[in-house]
This record gives structure tokens, sequence and C-alpha cells, in this order.
């Protein structure tokens, strides 16, 4: 009897903890289970933001974003990996095994396809496969193709800026991304008309409008590949700038890339214009030019006895060709691009003042242009200059800078003395449509109007009867402009030896009132060619288009007589 009492103690006893804890599970944290279970089945997916258009100044497009999708999978939840497989296979175009081997796997998360069409995943959802999802999955398009591509870059996998003004203006294209939380059934499948649906809208990125001419800057292009057809040319490149506004019209290189198809040449992806180095040669000798005009030890007129060659330190510093001494103007020197007469006045100048006209026309200094990766070139400190280094900066040897500083340099010239940093995006436009110009860019006077003027004379004559480049006129233009033949580093060797040449032209017009400057370089590694023979005609044909395109009126004056020597 006793012990029948104790059990029914016991009994008694697990019955009350029983309901007790029915209790406060139901009636205590019931509201927290129900809870845990609602959130059990709540998914969270990205909204994806739509990047911001690349346009050019006339608001056409070089790059622009589309919907699409990509189909993912929770394979948990994913009943019938092999039926499910076989049902997606033929719209999503991949393999049944591959959709298989996904759908089996123990993870919650796979993807199963990318940036399908809006057709596609209209497709998917119709099949209505439980764990079966999509997500927002937008597809980057560069319908110019090559034609810019260095300029504006390209975008990764992951949809970030890698290269160009795709990976600059980063922050400004890309917006912000929203969410949105959905409650979902027992097949995965967000619960219609009832359950949880919440959203976090995605902010678009902002539009980026450029100066680049689409026209020109596919013509600029097309002009360069036909110079690096020509079995010599290894690489060739090109800069417009508008002189007033120092806007880059055009910019282009050869070879290139197609932004849409960036992997197919992974060595390519860089922009050589504001990225690659290289000793300008001659074409450097309006500087040095400059600062003897301005320093008040030359004119165009001056005349100097110039031998054919002159000492420089332990070296010996030659013209092109050895000669007999020659009575050259000043005008002559530049035209003749003569190496020893242009020492000659350099040494008048002192090496520290031809150290800061070189720095005050940004030689040494990175221009501040919009586009990553833009070098500074390379300049040595005047105090470490020896003599033949003196010698040959001021000819544009031992001295390196990009397409685009040397574009600059000119610049100032065309532009009575006021260099005007060189600028490549024009605005920035918000979704809700506000637009922002770019910031004004710096301006610096490097000289006066009058040397300026002087320059630019002389200049006009480098084109004209016996300057170097008679190949880089335009007919009812007068043209101002400098050759350049620069010995290239052989990168094998580490000296000149076998490294051929950098030929250049640089330049603007009209010469009585400057549109625009057009600066071409050519690296010619097995080529001797000069930069009057080669460079001089791709600078005529790009500056040729861009007058004709923008509807300059040929020049109304002649052209000078230009006096090359003491005696015409």
């Amino acid at each position: 009897m006793r012990r029948n009492r104790i059990g029914l103690i016991l009994l008694v006893t697990l019955l009350v903890v029983v309901i007790g804890r029915l209790a406060v599970v139901q009636g205590v944290d019931g509201a927290a289970y129900a809870n845990a279970a609602s959130l059990d089945r709540l998914r969270t997916y990205p909204i994806a933001s739509i990047r911001g258009e690349i346009q050019d100044r006339e608001g056409r497009p070089f790059a622009y974003t589309v919907d699409a999708s990509r189909v993912v999978a929770d394979p948990t939840v994913v009943a019938d990996p092999a039926r499910t497989a076989l049902a997606l296979t033929t719209v999503v175009g991949v393999p049944v095994g591959e959709l298989t081997e996904k759908l089996s796997g123990e993870g919650r998360y796979v993807v199963l396809a990318t940036q399908v069409a809006p057709e596609t995943a209209d497709a998917v959802e119709e099949l209505g496969l439980g764990g079966v999802f999509l997500e927002d999955d937008p597809v980057r398009l560069y319908p110019s193709g090559a034609v810019g591509g260095q300029v504006v870059g390209f975008v990764g996998r992951e949809g970030a800026g890698l290269a160009g003004i795709e990976q600059t203006f980063e922050d400004v294209l890309a917006g912000t991304p929203g969410t949105r939380r959905v409650e979902v059934g027992s097949g995965g499948n967000p619960i219609p008309s009832r359950g949880i649906d919440e959203a976090l809208p995605a902010t678009d990125g902002s539009d980026v409008t450029l100066t680049l001419d689409q026209d020109l800057q596919y013509v600029t292009e097309q002009r360069l590949a036909e110079s690096c057809a020509d079995g010599a040319t290894t690489r060739a490149s090109a800069v417009v700038l508008d002189v007033r506004s120092s806007e880059v019209v055009a910019m282009g290189s050869c070879p290139g890339y197609d932004p849409g198809r960036y992997a197919e040449t992974p060595d390519l992806l860089g922009n050589p214009i504001v990225s690659s180095v290289f000793e300008p040669g001659s074409v450097l000798k309006a500087v040095t030019l400059a600062a003897a005009v301005e320093e008040g030890v030359a004119t165009p007129d001056r005349v100097l006895s110039v031998n054919g060659h002159i000492q420089a330190g332990d070296r010996v510093v030659t013209d092109a060709h050895d000669h007999a001494p020659v009575d050259w103007t000043v005008t002559g020197i530049l035209a003749k691009s003569s190496n020893v007469g242009t020492i000659m006045l350099a040494r008048e100048v002192g090496d520290e003042k031809l150290e800061q006209y070189l720095r005050a026309f940004g030689v040494g200094s990175r221009t501040g242009i919009e586009l990553p990766g833009e070098s500074a070139g390379i300049l040595q400190e005047s105090a470490d200059w020896s003599g033949i280094r003196a010698a040959n900066i001021a000819i544009g040897q031992g001295v390196s800078v990009t397409t685009l500083q040397m574009a600059s340099v000119f610049q100032a010239i065309a532009n009575g003395g006021v260099r005007v940093e060189p600028r490549i995006v024009r605005s920035v436009t918000a979704p809700d449509g506000r637009v922002r110009p770019a910031d004004e860019p710096e301006t610096t006077r490097v000289i006066s109007e009058a040397t300026a003027d002087s320059l630019a004379y002389m200049l006009e004559a480098v084109v004209g009867p016996g300057g170097t480049a008679p190949l880089g006129q335009i007919d009812g233009f007068r043209v101002a402009g400098k050759t350049g033949t620069a010995q290239r580093a052989n990168p094998e060797t580490g000296g000149y030896a076998g490294g051929g040449y950098v030929t250049t032209f640089v330049g603007f017009a009209p010469a009585d009132d400057p549109q625009y400057v057009v600066a071409v370089d050519l690296e010619r590694p097995t080529s001797s060619a000069e930069g009057g023979q080669v460079a001089a005609p791709v600078f005529r044909d790009i500056l040729r288009y861009a007058l004709t395109a923008d509807g300059v009126v040929p020049s109304g004056t002649a052209r000078p007589d230009f006096r090359l020597t003491a005696t015409p």
C-alpha cells in the first residue's frame, strides 16, 4: 500500500512538471517560438542598383546597364534534384549533370546561372520549382566596343569598376543596393498575398558625361590602328585637347581592348597615354626655347653660329648629321631641330631656370586627369644634372613624359602661355536629373602671351619650307608643331642599344587662332624613321578631321615667310 502511494506521488509530480512546462511554452515562450519559426521562413534578397551610364559629350553611351537575373537555389528544400535540373536545363542552357550536382549539395545557396535575360527569368518563374529563386544580376554593356575602351575602363564580375572611368567614379556610378525581405513557404518560394514582404529600394547610380567626342575618338583610334599595322610600330598613342578648356576630346592607343571582353586581352588593360612614359626627344625643345625667349636671351630672328657638334661633359652631342658652322636664326634652330643650337640656348638660360620652366609646363608631375594609374614622368632635379644630362634634357633625352603631358605643354603655348589642367569629365547627372558640372580646372600662366606668340611663330616654321615636318601641313590651315625622334630604352639591356626610337609630333591649328592640340607618339623598336616622316602624317589626319568636323573656318591669313638663316 505504501509502495502504491509513492508511485502515485511520483506520477502526479511528473504530470505537474509536464503541465507546468507546457504552460511555460504556450503562455510564456509561445511568442518567442512563433517568432523564431517566422524568422526561419524569412529570406533576404539583395536589390541591385542600376549602374549609371558613361556618355560622350553629346550624350552618346559608352557604357550602360540592363536588367538581368541570377538563378540560384537552396538545395535543402529541393525535393527532387534530378527532376528540377531536367526542368531547368533547356531554359537556362546549363547541362543537366552540372545542375543536378549543384542541386544535390549540402549547402543552402548555389548559383545555377548568371546574367540571364528577362524573358529567361520569366520562364524560370513560370516553372514554379521549389527551392529555386531569382536574384538581380545586371549586365554592363559597352555599345562602342573598343572605341574609348582605355578611357571608359570596365567592371569585374562582381560589378565593381576595375579600370578607367569605371574605377575612378565607382562611388558615383554604382549607386546603393537595396534589400527585400520575404516570408517563404515549405518549398522555399515567397508566400503570395500573405506573409512578410518588406523592401528597401535601391538607389541607382549617377551618369558620368565625358569630354570625349565619340566620332573623333573612333577616327583617332582607326588612324592609330593603321600605324600599328605598318610592321614597325608596336604602340601608337594620340590625344586631342581643346586649346581653351583643355578638355580631352579624344584619347586613344593601339593596341587597345574591348571593355566587354577584357578577359581576352589581360596584358592590354591599362591606359598608356597617362601611365606609360617615354623620352620625348625634340618636341621638348619647345620648352627650352620658350625659356630662352621668356628670359630675354633669344628672339625668333637672333642669329647663332651653330656647329655640328658640341662638348657636353665627357661626351660630344651632335646634330642629326655633323656639319660645318651654320648661321641659323633661333627660328631656324627650331625648324631644323638643331640639338647643338638648342643646347647653346639652354646654357644661356641655366640649368636651374630650365628646370623651373619644365616643371611649370607640367613635366615631372601628374596632370590630375580623372583617370587611374597616371604617371608623373621623370625629371631629375637640376642640382644633380651632369654636363651630359643637362645637354640631353634640353633636347628631350634623359627626361620622361606621358603623351598627355606633352599635349599639355603645347596647350599652354597655343593658349597664349596659360596652362589649363586637362580634364576628361564634363559633368555628373544624378538619378533625379540634377546635373553637377565638373570642378573648374586650375590655370597657370607659364609664359607671357608675347613669348607664346613667338613660340607659335617658330613652331609654324617646322611645317613650312625647310622645316622637319612638311607632312604635318593641312590644306587651308596654318599649322604649328614640333617633331621628335628619341632613342628608346631597350627593356632587354637597360640601355639604348637595339631599342629603336619613339617618334613624336605635337602641334596645333589654326596657328593664327588655335582650336585643337594633337599629340602623337609611335613606339618603333626596329625603325630609325623620324617623327616628321611617320608621326606627322598621323597628327595631320587626326587634326584635319577635328577641325572639319567642328566647322572650324580655314585660316584667313597666309603663313609668314620664315627666315631660318642669317642670309635669306
